[in-house]
């Protein structure tokens, strides 16, 4: 062992050596705080890693160990651990950096996790050495190689050094109000250069459903796969489990008004209108009859069961979003207006600000006045994009190589070929010649 040149064996022993001192870190200074590379100590600290990288290149021949980290053994090593590592993040559940560790060791927080940082640089630099050193001399053959190693390099190193310029507030607005100001992670009040003005919010619901529950424990039923009666427009009766549900009256914007013996339902076309269904339930099995209203209520008005038994109630439960929009306007500090809509996984762009549909007013549902954004700001996004795209240029290069070493095997094949062909009809023509001559 350590005998050169260096293998897998040495490769695995590195990782072992910076896990360790990582987990030596973790102990004694605990989770890295990312928060210190925020601009322009990130930039600094790009410069410096790279001007590392190139002394590193230009003393290879000097210390051996920069020269192996070019190797594929070290590629191979570093990437393995990186890989076991990765994993492990992906089995435990991760927090927010804004919150401490929820386990003793730190694996809960692993992008602050010294162990995985120290292996994750190491794979890196493996990575920008193994560059250089195929860059020198450039050839035509290598440029698909270097796409996709240098793409690689800027995506993975703007992604983390980035991560501290990375922005993500939220944000409560209100009809008809405009608002500047938003939250961090921490509760933190952060004033910005835009405001959003809230001109409209509109909610798309599903149509409400009947359930089955459980009078003593509350669980739907069947426990285990529990039914449910779309009401559809068009539906006017329905099976839930020994039931026959008949509709015989829906009133989709409705009111309760309580009365001496029970609870009606009137038309009611204003804030806080619920959804309310009159009908009759009758058992398959022992023939009982109940009939009468049942609602899923609103902010404003409560909600409404049936009793059909001592064990069982038919209940309508609240409604579920299909699709919730914000009408906003948009102002910048230079001045820029601009006036869309917002929805889930369709956000506003604008002075590099990503703003997002997040929530609304969960306790006032389709009637909220309430629309709650998230917006983000990366700085660094472009330039991982860029990375992905010459990745994807790399693959493209890699591709049409590849084809034109099939074109030309195949055509140097069928060379080889015909001259064995040509060969061999030489050789029978001389054979018959000789045949006719001793004739």
């Amino acid at each position: 062992m350590w005998k050169k040149p260096w293998g897998y064996k040495e490769g695995f022993t590195c990782g072992a050596g910076l896990f360790i001192t990582g987990m030596l870190l973790q102990w004694t200074m605990g989770d890295i705080h990312w928060d210190l590379f925020a601009w322009p100590v990130n930039i600094i600290v790009l410069v410096l890693y790279l001007f590392l990288l190139v002394g590193m290149h230009g003393l290879r021949k000097r210390v051996y160990y920069f020269e192996w980290l070019s190797h594929y053994t070290a590629s191979v090593s570093s990437l393995i651990y990186v890989a076991i590592i990765t994993v492990v993040m992906g089995l435990v559940r991760q927090v927010p950096s804004t919150q401490p560790s929820v386990d003793v060791i730190g694996l809960s927080k692993m992008l602050s996790f010294w162990p995985f940082v120290l292996l994750y640089l190491w794979m890196l630099s493996s990575l920008g050495l193994t560059i250089f050193r195929a860059s020198f001399p450039l050839k035509a053959k290598k440029i698909p190689f270097l796409l996709n190693h240098i793409g690689l390099f800027i995506a993975l190193l703007t992604a983390t050094l980035g991560n501290a310029d990375l922005q993500r507030l939220k944000m409560i607005t209100q009809l008809g109000k405009t608002e500047w100001r938003a939250t961090d992670d921490n509760g933190k009040l952060i004033e910005l250069p835009l405001a959003i003005e809230l001109e409209a919010f509109t909610i798309n619901e599903y149509p409400p459903k009947l359930m089955l529950i459980d009078n003593e424990t509350g669980q739907t039923l069947p426990k285990d796969v529990p039914e449910h009666l779309l009401l559809e427009e068009e539906l006017k009766s329905g099976k839930l489990m020994d039931w026959e549900i008949s509709i015989l009256q829906s009133i989709p914007m409705a009111a309760s008004v309580a009365t001496k013996d029970t609870l009606n339902f009137t038309e009611f076309h204003s804030m806080g209108a619920t959804y309310a269904t009159y009908l009759k339930a009758i058992n398959t099995k022992t023939s009982v009859e109940k009939e009468g209203w049942v609602s899923c209520g609103s902010f404003l008005f409560p909600y409404k069961a049936l009793r059909l038994s001592e064990d069982v109630s038919l209940i309508m439960p609240e409604r579920e979003p299909q699709r919730f929009v914000s009408e906003v306007i948009v102002y910048t500090e230079d001045g820029t207006v601009k006036k869309d809509s917002i929805e889930v996984n369709r956000p506003v762009k604008i002075a590099g600000w990503n703003i997002y549909q997040l929530s609304y007013d969960e306790t006032k549902g389709r009637w909220s006045d309430i629309s709650i954004f998230e917006l983000v700001k990366d700085p660094w996004l472009p330039a991982v994009y860029i990375g992905i795209i010459m990745m994807m240029l790399g693959a493209v290069c890699l591709f049409m190589t590849a084809q034109k070493g099939k074109d030309k095997r195949q055509t140097q094949h069928l060379s080889e070929d015909v001259l064995a062909s040509s060969e061999e009809a030489a050789t029978s023509s001389e054979d018959i010649k000789r045949k006719e001559a001793l004739k």
